[in-house]
């Protein structure tokens, strides 16, 4: 606890918080458009076989229309449009006959698209599916990649946590950004499919450790007065990033222009982030106080605070600290979370809370396509109410606390999954409406999420338990797709899942979290025991 008065010392809250902030804002706001990149470069177009009557040019008749063509080529499918993934063996010319019927049409030999496919390139110029024809027959290779890019922020938010004890802070954040630049640029010279998803692969890995340092670092070097501003502004630039790839993905119509786009800014991130000093908190905690000293000398300094020579020294800093010092331990695992009664009932429900948002979440804004024809409108609107629900976040803190805020936005966006779910399909604009109100109030469930994780757990644990917990979010995000591909079988299967849990997991919460609200971080275990 000891520690805040440190940061007092060297100004509190100045311009160096501005610039540190400013400084990881940037990558901030394009960590969602690597995110959601997918929801466009990888966008399923219109498409038909390949026939040679249609798209010969020299055995196409001249006195036929384009219609008349594709009506002797190309079956119908059970929505009475032209088939995606069947033609015709031979041209039935009987169709163009007015009294042909229904059984004429069942009756005629068809075949899948050995010849490939015709794409529609009005909205894309070139998506993933249409270079390596993820459609028909290969139309579960795309849930498949993206399931492998969040196994690859799974498995990274997991390592991360636990090599951040040695690593620290502000070297993770560097090669993080690094890694997304140099895997994201080349997955756009990616010679075939398996390629592209190991890439993808790399550059979600990365990623899950640029998300855990973000929160960390700008929490630890944050007043508690402060600390609820600061994370709901890093919320609202992970939502002007959604809107951003809305514009961008408009802007960028071919997905290699796309991925460009998204990845070359990190490798300036990987150079900016070097000015930023190592985290105090952590410098303290793994006992290394001289280095602690002078990264809290150097913020006075920028923060203006001109007795901080005299008053920031060694045995001031020792003497605050002494009880985090002795208390800090060379080894952190994952067991650690489970060890104390206090911390075990913690980790069990942020377990499932963390697992409920980001199953619901990414079911959610990975599904674009099923709610309506114009995705760059409804990811715009998606980023504009989520950067409005965690606009309000800080006013819901204020009032309602960090632990009523969080089960509240939690269970009212399962309410709108689940009405939204059971609504008529040709109620449209009503179920875009309650997807849009879902997403806001997720928007406010995950700000309040980031500043609630960072105030529950003690320094010593608190990357490694940020890891872990992401790390079982990311597993929501992975099963998300996997309950959507059963929509086929058991259509109400998908809203259920992702409407009943969030509500399950925030009862849960109500019963076994404490309200954190103006209290400061944690530094050590005897802190949440209130030693």
């Amino acid at each position: 606890m000891a520690f805040e008065e440190l940061l007092e010392r060297a100004g509190g809250v100045g311009l160096f918080q501005a610039l540190q902030v400013a400084t990881l804002l940037l990558p901030a706001i394009f960590t969602p458009l690597q995110m959601l990149m997918e929801n466009f470069s990888a966008a399923v177009p219109d498409h038909r076989c390949w026939t040679r009557m249609l798209d010969n040019g020299s055995e196409t008749p001249a006195n036929l229309t384009q219609e008349a063509l594709l009506a002797v080529s190309i079956p119908l499918d059970p929505n009475q449009q032209p088939h995606s993934c069947h033609r015709f063996r031979q041209p039935q010319w009987q169709l163009l006959d007015p009294n042909t019927t229904a059984a004429n049409r069942s009756e005629a030999a068809m075949e899948p698209c050995v010849d490939g496919w015709v794409y529609d390139h009005s909205t894309f110029t070139a998506t993933v599916v249409t270079k390596w024809d993820l459609v028909c027959d290969s139309q579960g290779l795309k849930p498949m990649g993206q399931s492998i890019y969040m196994a690859g922020v799974l498995v990274g938010s997991f390592i991360w946590g636990l090599l951040s004890y040695r690593l620290g802070r502000k070297p993770m954040l560097s090669w993080c950004c690094l890694q997304v630049a140099v895997a994201g640029v080349s997955t756009t010279f990616a010679p075939n499919f398996l390629i592209y998803c190991g890439l993808r692969f790399l550059s979600a890995f990365g990623l899950a450790g640029i998300i855990l340092v973000l929160s960390t670092m700008m929490a630890e070097w944050t007043t508690t007065r402060r600390r609820a501003v600061t994370m709901t502004i890093l919320g609202c630039t992970y939502s002007t990033g959604q809107m951003a790839m809305a514009g961008l993905a408009f802007t960028l119509r071919d997905w290699q222009d796309l991925q460009l786009a998204v990845s070359v800014p990190f490798l300036a991130f990987s150079l900016v982030s070097w000015w930023l000093p190592e985290s105090a908190r952590w410098l303290i905690i793994t006992g290394r106080p001289d280095r602690a000293l002078q990264e809290l000398q150097k913020v006075a300094r920028i923060n203006g605070h001109q007795e901080a020579k005299k008053t920031l020294t060694m045995q001031v800093l020792m003497s605050s600290m002494e009880e985090e010092a002795v208390s800090a331990r060379p080894h952190q695992s994952v067991l650690d979370l489970f060890r104390m009664p206090a911390l075990r009932w913690t980790t069990g429900t942020m377990l499932m809370v963390n697992f409920s948002v980001q199953l619901s979440y990414y079911g959610l804004v990975l599904d674009l396509q099923s709610l309506g024809r114009d995705i760059f409108l409804l990811q715009a609107l998606f980023g504009a109410v989520d950067f409005l629900g965690r606009a309000t976040t800080v006013l819901m803190l204020r009032f309602l606390g960090r632990r009523m805020t969080q089960a509240a936005s939690l269970a009212l966006a399962g309410f709108c999954i689940l009405a939204n779910g059971l609504m008529p399909q040709d109620l449209q604009s009503l179920r875009v409406a309650l997807a849009v109100l879902g997403k806001g109030c997720f928007g406010i469930s995950l700000t309040c999420l980031s500043i609630y994780r960072t105030e529950l757990y003690p320094t010593l644990l608190r990357m490694t338990a940020e890891g872990f917990l992401q790390s079982v979010g990311r597993l929501g995000a992975m099963v998300g797709p996997l309950i959507r591909m059963a929509r086929p079988v058991l259509p109400l299967l998908p809203p259920l899942a992702y409407g009943v849990i969030p509500v399950a997991s925030s009862l849960v919460l109500l019963l076994f979290l404490p309200e954190t609200q103006g209290l400061p971080l944690p530094d050590t275990i005897w802190d949440l025991q209130g030693g």
